[in-house]
């Protein structure tokens, strides 16, 4: 293989990523101190065997706490992909990316709200080995009602980096910025956008992720999402920008 860990075997892969986005929600609903939590996994999973040997698996817990004064959001994310090298024979990883978020918003008012956020990620066909920032700012809730919702959010933060090419670290003061909207366009199906944004010198990172979601039962639903990211500054080589379409099985808690 020319790949060890858990990428020697992708079914393995696969599975260690639906088993944790499965077990973390499992422990949520489970424990009482979680009970105000709210939020949804999803996993999508394609195999395509003969002619190409394929594979591509992504999972992603999203969960939240709306409390009276406070509100904590967190987000876990995979992605992996293979493809088979039809000169060699051997399977070689074509996609590989990690993220963790972490938000806890306090409110001023019911619409605006000092926040603090932590974010890491790690992307091996980014051009950076990971990308860390911790910021904090205020945000407004533009429209809040039962069917739609429109948010934003600026501040400022510290990210630390590191180029996969060179292994050079490097820190820096960034601005950070985020757009969230969502529209209840009917009783089960929900159009979701959330855009971010951390500028500095060294990088440029913009992640947005739009999804249409439908849901098939009181838990179990469908999503469709479509997620651009973006760096300004990738190695040699790399392309600046990265899209991936998804449709997933999603369960919500």
């Amino acid at each position: 293989m020319a790949y060890n860990g858990c990428f020697s075997l992708s079914e393995r892969c696969m599975r260690r990523i639906l088993t944790v986005s499965l077990s973390l929600a499992a422990m949520l609903t489970a424990a009482p101190a979680m009970a105000d939590w709210q939020g949804k996994v999803e996993a999508g999973v394609v195999f395509s065997r003969g002619n190409t040997e394929t594979t591509t698996a992504n999972g992603k817990l999203d969960m939240a706490n709306d409390l009276e004064k406070w509100k904590h959001a967190a987000l876990l994310a995979a992605l992996y992909a293979e493809n088979e090298n039809s000169l060699t024979g051997e399977a070689e990883t074509s996609a590989e990316r990690y993220e963790a978020r972490w938000q806890s918003d306090y409110k001023f008012t019911p619409r605006a709200y000092w926040f603090g956020g932590l974010r890491y990620e790690r992307d091996e066909f980014s051009g950076f080995d990971y990308q860390a920032s911790a910021s904090t700012g205020v945000g407004y809730r533009f429209i809040d009602t039962e069917r739609t919702k429109f948010y934003g959010q600026a501040g400022v933060g510290y990210k630390k980096l590191r180029d996969s090419l060179t292994r050079e670290e490097d820190d820096d003061i960034i601005f950070r910025g985020d757009l969230g909207y969502e529209r209840q366009l009917t009783a089960n199906t929900k159009l979701v956008d959330k855009l971010i944004v951390e500028s500095g010198a060294t990088n440029t990172f913009v992640g947005n992720d739009l999804e249409l979601a439908v849901m098939m039962s009181e838990r179990f639903g469908l999503s469709l999402g479509y997620g651009v990211r973006y760096n300004s500054d990738p190695s040699p080589g790399l392309k600046s920008t990265d899209t991936l379409m998804t449709v997933n099985l999603t369960y919500s808690f």
